[in-house]
């Protein structure tokens, strides 16, 4: 597998350990609707835009570097890129709560009501493009391209731990470090919450910048949003104009049918998809562009119904069963990939076709009654 799709595999796996210490040890229920959410709005077309961020630093660091950084004995330029993205990342931060454009883009990931891994994950679709121009300038001082991939994936795997819902306090560390007790603050709908704590890893900038808040045992620790949480379809919330003008557009939309589907299916569902991403990632670099982009394609429309599903549109469940029926057929068929784990994938979304079609039957007779 290539780094990416390691990477992906990695978050899948520690999500779904943690999963189950949350379920099977602590004994707390798994909002699967919330959590499939998550993770749908943090892969494939945030990972494109990813990309786009790397490449836009690689052309800046070419065409428009002045080459400071990277004159540096090799050690002082690793350390000088650690810090100074910290630094970028937290009034990027600071300022994506502050400016309402950019607080459009951000504001997806403070959405989410359960402080977990999944939410870790949750992120606008378009993050990487209103981030670029907070780091753009470690590449026109001259910070190598390969230092800033290496840097920034740290600090990303930081920040993704600092949403477990296991570890409650980190001793020392809480006084150094954005630790999930910090970070947890961050998220909180408490008054004295609000905007406090903006730091990535380290915690001596929100103290050097008057935005730090200590966790309190006493105050209150619900999170996400006053509005709440409309919808759990990533194609909505990634556009918050968008449910309006549909509406508009359809006004009958809102007494469409809707059907409620069991959480675990949902979680089913959204964990089988992620596995074909990973699926789908691994392709990079090692096939044609339009099978990749096929995948793309395929990976997007899905999420898109299994959105439906969460949201109990009934039009989500009919088109999830008819995902599960052509993608396999389209990839068998016309682009030959028969790969045993893609035969694996392919049974399982067999059986959660049938599961939901059973689903609809029930829903039939419960409408006929």
């Amino acid at each position: 597998m290539n780094e990416f799709a390691w990477a992906y595999t990695f978050m899948l796996t520690m999500i779904l350990l943690e999963v189950g210490i949350l379920k099977y040890v602590q004994g707390r229920d798994i909002r699967w609707r919330e959590a499939i959410s998550n993770l749908n709005s943090g892969h494939l077309v945030m990972l494109m835009f990813r990309g786009l961020e790397i490449y836009a630093f690689g052309l800046l660091f070419t065409y428009c570097s002045l080459h400071w950084v990277d004159q540096w004995p090799v050690i002082w330029q690793w350390i000088f890129g650690f810090i100074a993205w910290d630094f970028c990342f937290y009034w990027m931060h600071r300022l994506h709560h502050k400016i309402p454009v950019l607080w459009a883009v951000h504001y997806v990931h403070h959405q989410g009501e359960e402080f977990n891994l999944t939410l870790g994950v949750r992120n606008s679709w378009y993050s990487s493009l209103t981030n670029f121009p907070f780091i753009a300038w470690l590449a026109i001082v001259g910070l190598p391209l390969e230092i800033f991939i290496v840097v920034s994936s740290i600090h990303y795997t930081v920040q993704f731990y600092n949403h477990n819902a296991i570890v409650k306090k980190s001793g020392i560390l809480d006084r150094l470090l954005i630790t999930p007790a910090n970070h947890r603050v961050h998220h909180g709908l408490d008054s004295r919450y609000v905007n406090k704590n903006f730091g990535g890893t380290f915690l001596w900038w929100d103290k050097l910048f008057g935005s730090f808040q200590a966790h309190e045992a006493h105050i209150d620790d619900r999170i996400g949003l006053k509005s709440g949480m409309p919808s759990y379809n990533p194609l909505l919330f990634n556009h918050r104009p968008l449910p309006v003008f549909v509406t508009r557009i359809f006004p009958g939309i809102k007494s469409w049918r809707t059907t409620d589907l069991p959480e675990n299916f949902i979680g089913f569902c959204g964990i089988l998809l992620f596995v074909i991403s990973i699926y789908y990632v691994n392709l990079q670099g090692s096939t044609t562009s339009l099978i990749q982009w096929s995948f793309f394609s395929w990976v997007l429309l899905a999420t898109f119904f299994i959105g439906g599903m969460s949201d109990k549109k009934l039009w989500g469940l009919v088109g999830w069963i008819a995902f599960c029926v052509l993608f396999p057929t389209y990839s068998l068929v016309f682009l030959h990939h028969s790969q045993w784990q893609l035969l694996i994938c392919f049974s399982l979304l067999m059986v959660s076709a049938l599961k939901g079609i059973a689903h609809l039957l029930q829903n039939r007779q419960r409408h006929e009654c």
